[in-house]
């Protein structure tokens, strides 16, 4: 099995490497694409199995045009950082690591010793293995304050036990316990306030008054190896993946790449590429925005003392930022000025010295679909920084506060929609093909409204943003009632809808979208247990969609969309449905996968979400952060434990991928990437909330009693 690749620059590897047989590449500059060649027709050599390419002869250098300036919020920040580089670079199973400063910029690092130490030292050991060494951030420690039972001798003071390597985890744990609430907020980090969890907190409770002292015998209660040597030896090596997967611009981080597989072909998307425009090397490093948010959140949640890097966040916020006011065209259609991008890629040509961001609005994604969720991510991400840093000056800023209104005015417009839903295209989300999700789902739904909330706590009131908070509290209130009363299904609903009478043309009407109950697909009737149930994935006219969406729900339990007796129920049908919905591997995106008649007509024949497969019923470790969360917050720890624990048995040992296949999950998937980015980054949110619950108000929120509940009314015909 190969191993996880360390960043590495490989300027100075070109003039060594040897050339490969020549493949086409065309690479998308801003809103066109253009052919990297010149007029005599000279093909672009492409690096799909990142082999350095040479190219014999003189050619001239057709630049890249430069995309317009960033905002003043940003200046500062490039021109302190433009000394170092960092990129990754992957040949074969041969890994190379070096620095790309010129001449004159290691002169200049010379000069600066400050700057310079902001760019990792990469060594290598004598056994191959690269090592990083930062003096930013530090390898993760065990915390003093956790008691641990040991087979053998325990460390004599703390200070042997900091001075220690990575070789004190050897010794077997039994046991991980937390000793008292006071020991905990000490071992996390400083700007997360310390919360208590009441025995139900889906039943009402605030999260900010959560008591630990009920949620921890809990927590305790299953025997799991969460402190064996075997689990700190994978949580290490996540940490380590997450910070080689890093993306830098102008010396500063600002993501994290996708997946970091050195012997896959580009699937669906592709990361890195390193080509030859005429003997220039050109590299290219692709950031999906929705991609880095469990690393976000992972940067965040983790103790400054530890390696904490919320740093990484506020860059990515920025950049992401600035190119959400570029000019977005597909072909001869603008898109609306709130689009945030689905991904940007930093472009370093060696020739000239110089990086250029360059993003992707959906022109090159499979259908051309424009990515919904990526504003709605990039709010929630913002005030999960705000609410771990306490930087409220970030948020306050005239261009992110113009942000924020750009993409809630295009969502917030007005049009024909007679329901407070946002009507969507298939692949406009996570499910970025066609798997039949067009309309109102629920995924998307759920993250509007947390965005909406989330965006209500940050906006300030001036100008035009009065006005604006009276819309979005009309709409989070529409919406909630909504999605609580149409997008609900337990085993009483489901008998009532299977009576439905059709037909009703009052406003007193039951049916209300006059579904058929013969529509009902069979599988429903065996899969809702008596105790139980979930928000279906859409509803529109005369169309239920009876599918379970994880990642819908989840959010949905998070942002408080759900009531809280919808919560403990989703925990309910979640332990009832186990075999389902976790399996062999967490988590199933979607249950059902579709299959014969219908999958070739829902798909399309896609050949990559087959049955049990992707998007179609496959397993996806990342979904373990969500599923988490929601577990602390409707007072359940223990299922999240028990997921846990299975994603630990070989989520490691399979080199990370990105989902796995079969109808428990059994098998790596078929197209699936290893070293996936957030399938690590995932893992490690999900370690950091269960074993700290005072991380969830970074993601979550509470319950708003402002919002009215629904009250249901019965048609004089039923």
């Amino acid at each position: 099995m190969s191993t996880l690749r360390a960043p590495c620059d490989l300027l100075e590897d070109v003039k060594e490497a040897e050339a490969v047989p020549a493949l086409y590449f065309t690479l998308s500059v801003g809103d066109s694409e253009k052919e990297l060649g010149d007029s005599s027709e000279k093909e672009v050599k492409s690096a799909d199995f990142f082999i350095v390419l040479k190219h014999e002869g003189e050619c001239t250098v057709t630049p890249i045009e430069e995309q317009p300036s960033e905002t003043t919020t940003e200046k500062g920040a490039d021109d302190a950082s433009e000394k170092s580089f960092d990129f990754i670079m992957f040949e074969k199973s041969k890994i190379t690591e070096k620095s790309l400063c010129s001449q004159n910029e290691e002169e200049e690092a010379l000069e600066s010793p400050e700057e310079a130490s902001q760019t990792e030292n990469v060594k290598w050991t004598d056994n191959g293995k690269a090592s990083l060494e930062s003096n930013q951030r530090e390898s993760p420690k065990i915390s003093t304050e956790i008691i641990q039972d040991t087979v053998g001798k325990e460390e004599s003071s703390k200070s042997e036990e900091e001075n220690e390597s990575t070789d004190k985890l050897d010794k077997p744990i039994k046991t991980l316990r937390v000793q008292s609430n006071e020991n905990i907020s000490k071992s996390n980090n400083a700007n997360v306030a310390q919360m208590s969890l009441k025995p139900s907190p889906s039943l009402g409770s605030s999260l900010e008054n959560l008591e630990l002292d009920n949620l921890l015998p809990a927590v305790r209660s299953v025997d799991s190896p969460l402190g064996s040597t075997e689990n700190g030896a994978m949580l290490e090596e996540a940490w380590e993946g997450l910070q080689k997967s890093y993306v830098y611009y102008k010396g500063k981080p600002v993501g994290t790449l996708a997946a970091m597989d050195p012997i896959a072909e580009a699937l669906n998307y592709n990361q890195v590429y390193y080509v030859y425009q005429y003997a220039c090397p050109i590299l290219i490093l692709q950031v999906f925005i929705r991609d880095f948010v469990p690393s976000g959140l992972a940067c965040l949640m983790r103790p400054a003392n530890a390696g904490g890097d919320p740093e990484i966040v506020k860059n990515f916020l920025l950049k992401t930022l600035h190119l959400q006011g570029w000019e977005k065209r597909i072909d001869n259609f603008t898109l609306g000025e709130g689009v945030m991008p689905a991904s940007f890629k930093v472009l370093y040509d060696s020739h000239r010295q110089k990086e250029t961001l360059v993003a992707d609005f959906g022109g090159s994604a499979i259908g051309r679909v424009a990515p919904v969720d990526s504003g709605f991510w990039w709010i929630i991400l913002l005030r999960s920084y705000t609410k771990c840093t306490h930087d409220y000056t970030l948020s306050e800023l005239p261009e992110v506060q113009r942000g924020m209104k750009l993409i809630l005015n295009l969502c917030l417009s007005d049009g024909f929609d007679t329901f407070p839903t946002l009507l969507c295209a298939d692949g406009c989300s996570m499910i970025d093909r066609r798997m039949g999700i067009y309309g109102y789902p629920i995924e998307i739904q759920a993250l509007f409204y947390f965005a909406l909330r989330s965006s209500r706590q940050m906006l300030k009131p001036e100008r035009d943003g009065k006005e604006l908070i009276e819309r979005i509290d009309k709409r989070i209130r529409a919406l909630s009632f909504h999605i609580q009363k149409y997008y609900w299904l337990d085993f009483t609903q489901l008998n009532n809808i299977y009576r439905y009478k059709t037909e009703e043309y009052s406003h007193t009407a039951v049916n209300k979208f006059n579904v058929i109950p013969e529509s009902i697909p069979d599988w429903v009737f065996d899969f809702m247990p008596l105790r139980g149930g979930y928000l279906i994935g859409n509803v529109s006219p005369a169309r239920m969609d009876f599918r379970w969406f994880l990642v819908g729900n989840c959010i949905a339990i998070l942002s408080s969309l759900a009531t809280p007796a919808q919560a403990t129920a989703i925990m309910d049908l979640i332990e009832e449905r186990w075999e389902d919905l976790i399996g062999e591997m967490p988590l199933k995106i979607v249950y059902p996968a579709l299959e014969g008649h219908e999958w070739r007509t829902v798909t399309g024949f896609d050949p990559k979400n087959t049955r049990w497969s992707y998007h179609n019923g496959g397993s996806w470790p990342v979904l373990i952060w969500l599923l988490t969360a929601a577990c602390i917050k409707t007072g359940r720890p223990q299922i999240a434990k028990r997921a846990i624990e299975l994603i630990e048995q070989r989520l490691s040992k399979d080199g990370w991928p990105e989902y796995y296949d079969g109808k428990t999950g059994r098998y790596v998937g078929k197209q699936a990437r290893k070293y996936q980015t957030w399938s690590i980054s995932g893992y490690l949110v999900a370690k950091m909330l269960i074993e700290n619950p005072a991380n969830l108000p970074i993601i979550s929120l509470e319950e708003d009693k402002k919002i009215a509940k629904p009250k249901l009314t019965r048609s004089i015909s039923f």
